[in-house]
Protein backbone atom coordinates (compact mmCIF):
# COMPACT_ATOMS: atom_id res chain seq x y z
CA UNK A 1 0.00 0.00 0.00
CA UNK A 2 2.90 2.79 1.03
CA UNK A 3 4.50 1.41 -2.64
CA UNK A 4 1.54 2.60 -3.76
CA UNK A 5 1.09 6.08 -1.98
CA UNK A 6 4.54 6.88 -2.73
CA UNK A 7 4.97 5.77 -6.47
CA UNK A 8 5.76 8.44 -8.63
CA UNK A 9 2.80 8.32 -11.20
CA UNK A 10 0.69 8.50 -7.99
CA UNK A 11 1.37 12.10 -6.57
CA UNK A 12 -1.30 13.79 -7.62
CA UNK A 13 -3.54 11.74 -5.99
CA UNK A 14 -1.00 11.56 -2.52
CA UNK A 15 -0.73 15.18 -2.57
CA UNK A 16 -5.09 15.34 -2.78
CA UNK A 17 -5.27 12.97 0.12
CA UNK A 18 -3.16 14.72 2.31
CA UNK A 19 -4.80 17.88 1.57
CA UNK A 20 -8.03 16.07 2.63
CA UNK A 21 -6.63 15.04 6.06
CA UNK A 22 -5.35 18.62 6.52
CA UNK A 23 -8.49 20.32 5.86
CA UNK A 24 -10.45 17.78 7.32
CA UNK A 25 -8.18 18.38 10.57
CA UNK A 26 -8.41 21.78 10.22
CA UNK A 27 -12.30 21.68 10.24
CA UNK A 28 -12.41 20.07 13.83
CA UNK A 29 -10.09 22.31 15.23
CA UNK A 30 -12.64 24.91 14.16
CA UNK A 31 -15.25 23.21 15.13
CA UNK A 32 -13.50 22.77 18.78
CA UNK A 33 -12.57 26.59 18.68
CA UNK A 34 -16.45 27.43 17.87
CA UNK A 35 -15.14 29.06 14.36
CA UNK A 36 -16.45 28.23 11.02
CA UNK A 37 -15.01 27.24 7.45
CA UNK A 38 -17.27 29.51 5.93
CA UNK A 39 -15.51 32.58 6.64
CA UNK A 40 -12.50 31.65 5.27
CA UNK A 41 -13.20 30.55 1.99
CA UNK A 42 -15.41 33.05 1.25
CA UNK A 43 -12.66 35.16 0.09
CA UNK A 44 -11.77 32.38 -2.78
CA UNK A 45 -15.24 32.58 -4.03
CA UNK A 46 -15.51 33.79 -7.27
CA UNK A 47 -15.77 37.85 -7.47
CA UNK A 48 -16.31 40.55 -10.38
CA UNK A 49 -12.76 40.80 -12.11
CA UNK A 50 -14.20 43.07 -14.63
CA UNK A 51 -12.11 41.55 -17.01
CA UNK A 52 -15.49 39.82 -19.16
CA UNK A 53 -18.20 41.31 -20.97
CA UNK A 54 -21.66 41.01 -20.36
CA UNK A 55 -21.44 39.01 -23.86
CA UNK A 56 -18.89 36.66 -23.13
CA UNK A 57 -20.38 35.89 -19.40
CA UNK A 58 -23.96 35.48 -20.43
CA UNK A 59 -22.59 32.44 -22.92
CA UNK A 60 -20.84 30.78 -20.38
CA UNK A 61 -22.94 31.06 -17.40
CA UNK A 62 -25.94 28.73 -18.08
CA UNK A 63 -23.03 25.67 -19.16
CA UNK A 64 -21.05 26.60 -15.90
CA UNK A 65 -24.05 26.81 -13.40
CA UNK A 66 -25.72 23.63 -14.54
CA UNK A 67 -22.13 21.86 -14.63
CA UNK A 68 -21.97 23.40 -10.36
CA UNK A 69 -25.71 22.60 -9.69
CA UNK A 70 -25.22 19.09 -11.40
CA UNK A 71 -22.21 18.48 -9.01
CA UNK A 72 -24.64 19.45 -6.11
CA UNK A 73 -22.01 22.46 -5.64
CA UNK A 74 -23.57 24.27 -2.99
CA UNK A 75 -26.00 22.09 -1.56
CA UNK A 76 -23.49 21.15 1.35
CA UNK A 77 -20.70 23.56 3.07
CA UNK A 78 -17.91 24.37 0.59
CA UNK A 79 -15.59 22.87 2.85
CA UNK A 80 -17.52 19.36 2.67
CA UNK A 81 -17.99 19.61 -0.45
CA UNK A 82 -14.09 19.95 -0.99
CA UNK A 83 -13.10 17.38 1.47
CA UNK A 84 -15.53 14.68 -0.50
CA UNK A 85 -13.87 15.86 -3.87
CA UNK A 86 -10.03 15.07 -2.33
CA UNK A 87 -11.29 11.99 -1.50
CA UNK A 88 -13.24 10.42 -4.16
CA UNK A 89 -10.68 11.92 -6.52
CA UNK A 90 -7.26 10.20 -4.33
CA UNK A 91 -9.36 7.02 -3.35
CA UNK A 92 -10.32 6.46 -7.24
CA UNK A 93 -7.12 6.99 -9.12
CA UNK A 94 -5.27 4.94 -6.18
CA UNK A 95 -8.09 2.04 -6.72
CA UNK A 96 -7.17 2.58 -10.57
CA UNK A 97 -3.34 2.47 -10.16
CA UNK A 98 -3.29 -0.26 -7.67
CA UNK A 99 -5.74 -2.60 -10.32
CA UNK A 100 -3.08 -1.73 -12.67
CA UNK A 101 -0.05 -2.57 -11.08
CA UNK A 102 -2.24 -5.64 -9.32
CA UNK A 103 -2.58 -7.32 -12.58
CA UNK A 104 0.05 -5.81 -15.29
CA UNK A 105 3.07 -4.24 -12.77
CA UNK A 106 2.60 -1.28 -14.13
CA UNK A 107 0.83 2.09 -13.68
CA UNK A 108 -0.31 4.69 -16.26
CA UNK A 109 1.32 7.96 -16.35
CA UNK A 110 0.61 10.41 -14.23
CA UNK A 111 -0.10 12.51 -17.07
CA UNK A 112 -2.74 10.46 -18.29
CA UNK A 113 -4.64 9.51 -15.22
CA UNK A 114 -4.87 12.55 -13.38
CA UNK A 115 -6.77 14.08 -15.72
CA UNK A 116 -8.96 11.57 -16.71
CA UNK A 117 -9.77 10.73 -12.93
CA UNK A 118 -10.69 14.39 -12.30
CA UNK A 119 -14.03 13.17 -14.86
CA UNK A 120 -14.12 9.19 -13.48
CA UNK A 121 -14.70 10.88 -9.93
CA UNK A 122 -17.68 13.05 -10.56
CA UNK A 123 -20.13 11.05 -10.76
CA UNK A 124 -19.06 9.48 -7.36
CA UNK A 125 -18.12 13.16 -5.86
CA UNK A 126 -21.92 13.83 -7.05
CA UNK A 127 -23.46 10.72 -5.37
CA UNK A 128 -21.14 10.94 -2.09
CA UNK A 129 -22.63 15.08 -1.94
CA UNK A 130 -26.01 13.89 -2.15
CA UNK A 131 -25.91 11.56 0.55
CA UNK A 132 -23.64 13.73 2.95
CA UNK A 133 -26.59 16.16 2.20
CA UNK A 134 -28.76 13.92 3.57
CA UNK A 135 -26.90 13.79 6.86
CA UNK A 136 -25.89 17.47 7.06
CA UNK A 137 -28.29 19.89 9.20
CA UNK A 138 -30.35 21.36 6.62
CA UNK A 139 -30.28 25.16 8.19
CA UNK A 140 -26.76 24.92 6.45
CA UNK A 141 -27.79 23.89 2.92
CA UNK A 142 -29.32 25.60 0.02
CA UNK A 143 -32.33 23.46 -0.02
CA UNK A 144 -33.46 26.40 2.74
CA UNK A 145 -34.96 29.45 1.79
CA UNK A 146 -36.38 30.95 4.70
CA UNK A 147 -38.67 33.70 5.21
CA UNK A 148 -36.19 34.96 7.58
CA UNK A 149 -33.75 35.82 4.84
CA UNK A 150 -36.04 38.49 3.57
CA UNK A 151 -34.77 41.73 4.03
CA UNK A 152 -31.18 40.73 4.17
CA UNK A 153 -28.18 41.63 2.22
CA UNK A 154 -26.72 39.45 -0.51
CA UNK A 155 -24.02 39.63 -1.94
CA UNK A 156 -23.88 38.13 -5.90
CA UNK A 157 -20.77 35.34 -5.93
CA UNK A 158 -21.21 33.93 -9.23
CA UNK A 159 -22.84 34.76 -12.17
CA UNK A 160 -24.85 38.14 -13.45
CA UNK A 161 -28.08 37.52 -12.52
CA UNK A 162 -30.83 38.88 -15.15
CA UNK A 163 -34.92 38.56 -14.91
CA UNK A 164 -35.71 34.40 -14.88
CA UNK A 165 -31.89 34.11 -15.33
CA UNK A 166 -30.91 33.91 -11.44
CA UNK A 167 -27.25 33.67 -10.05
CA UNK A 168 -25.86 32.33 -6.90
CA UNK A 169 -25.13 34.75 -4.24
CA UNK A 170 -24.25 34.56 -0.56
CA UNK A 171 -26.41 35.52 2.20
CA UNK A 172 -26.13 35.44 6.17
CA UNK A 173 -28.98 34.70 8.56
CA UNK A 174 -30.11 36.27 11.86
CA UNK A 175 -27.60 33.35 13.57
CA UNK A 176 -24.57 34.42 11.22
CA UNK A 177 -25.15 31.06 9.48
CA UNK A 178 -23.92 31.66 5.38
CA UNK A 179 -26.50 30.72 3.14
CA UNK A 180 -26.38 30.07 -0.66
CA UNK A 181 -29.19 31.06 -2.82
CA UNK A 182 -29.81 31.62 -5.90
CA UNK A 183 -31.07 35.62 -6.31
CA UNK A 184 -32.57 37.39 -9.94
CA UNK A 185 -33.70 41.22 -9.70
CA UNK A 186 -37.44 42.46 -9.14
CA UNK A 187 -36.62 44.41 -12.65
CA UNK A 188 -35.34 44.06 -16.12
CA UNK A 189 -31.87 44.91 -14.75
CA UNK A 190 -28.80 42.85 -14.02
CA UNK A 191 -26.80 42.04 -10.77
CA UNK A 192 -23.32 41.39 -11.38
CA UNK A 193 -20.33 39.90 -9.31
CA UNK A 194 -19.62 41.40 -6.03
CA UNK A 195 -22.74 42.92 -6.67
CA UNK A 196 -24.56 43.70 -2.60
CA UNK A 197 -28.45 43.29 -2.95
CA UNK A 198 -31.39 43.25 -0.92
CA UNK A 199 -33.57 40.25 -1.07
CA UNK A 200 -37.26 40.84 -1.36
CA UNK A 201 -39.30 37.34 -2.19
CA UNK A 202 -39.47 33.75 -2.09
CA UNK A 203 -39.41 32.17 -5.98
CA UNK A 204 -39.67 28.25 -6.54
CA UNK A 205 -35.71 28.51 -6.97
CA UNK A 206 -34.46 31.09 -4.75
CA UNK A 207 -35.04 34.82 -3.82
CA UNK A 208 -35.88 37.97 -6.01
CA UNK A 209 -33.85 41.11 -5.07
CA UNK A 210 -33.52 44.67 -4.99
CA UNK A 211 -29.83 46.77 -5.80
CA UNK A 212 -28.89 48.31 -2.43
CA UNK A 213 -29.08 51.98 -2.14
Amino acid sequence: MWELITHPSNIVFSISLCLMFFFGLFEMVLVLIGGSSHSVLDQFLPGDTGHQTDLAIDADQSVFMKVLDWMYWGRVPLFVWLIIFLTVYSLTGFIIQGLMLHYISMTFSAWLIAPACLFLCMPLVRISTQLIARILPQDETTAIYSDELIGRTAVIVLGHAKLNSPAQAKVYDQFGQLHYVMVEPEQDETFKQGQSVVLTQKTQIGFQANPTA
